[in-house]
């Protein structure tokens, strides 16, 4: 018995280290050094200036990067996607809410639900076939979703939601 109760103790010391080892604050989101290219307002708990977080290019490379090759309405072949999830960018801000409303440069406005990026790979592309996106090319950010990974999502309802030129993002 008392060997047993020793060993519950180091187990418990044990998993009490690890924790702690384990355990890091979160991160104050840092202000950007270059030139803004998004910015997140809404139910976040992360920001960095004034009720908003704003994101220059250098940051969203800082977020860890994810690719995918996928067919497009917009592209006569396959093309190849890198950027962070959009989950990331929003765990970022600690964004709490159930929609986001993606505003582009054009002022195009689309709902989508934060659901989506939990279910799949939806990237904030930056690159396109590694090489950055000029506005002319549907950059500088696109959300995308990994259209020939799932046949549910070759629809006007997830093609609609990828929005390009993307600036804003308002969560909800």
């Amino acid at each position: 018995m008392r060997s047993t109760s020793l060993e519950l103790r180091r187990r418990s010391l044990l998993a009490a280290a690890l924790g702690c080892a384990l355990w890091r604050p979160a991160l104050a989101l840092e202000r950007p050094q270059g030139r803004v290219i998004l910015s997140v307002g809404g139910r976040i708990a992360q920001r960095n200036a004034g009720e908003q977080a704003e994101f220059d290019m250098a940051m969203l490379a800082a977020l860890p990067q994810h690719s995918f090759s996928t067919r497009t309405p917009w592209y006569p072949q396959a093309r190849k996607f890198t950027g962070p999830l959009l989950r990331d960018v929003l765990a970022a801000v600690g964004a709490s809410g159930q929609t986001l409303r993606a505003v582009a440069l054009n002022d195009y406005k689309v709902e989508l639900p934060v659901e989506d990026c939990q279910r799949w790979p939806v990237l904030l592309a930056r690159l396109l076939d590694d090489q950055p996106m000029a506005v002319r090319d549907k950059g500088p950010l696109f959300i995308i979703y990994p259209f020939d990974s799932d046949d549910a999502l070759r629809s006007e309802r997830y093609y609609s939601r990828s929005a390009w030129q993307l600036k804003r993002l308002e969560v909800e």
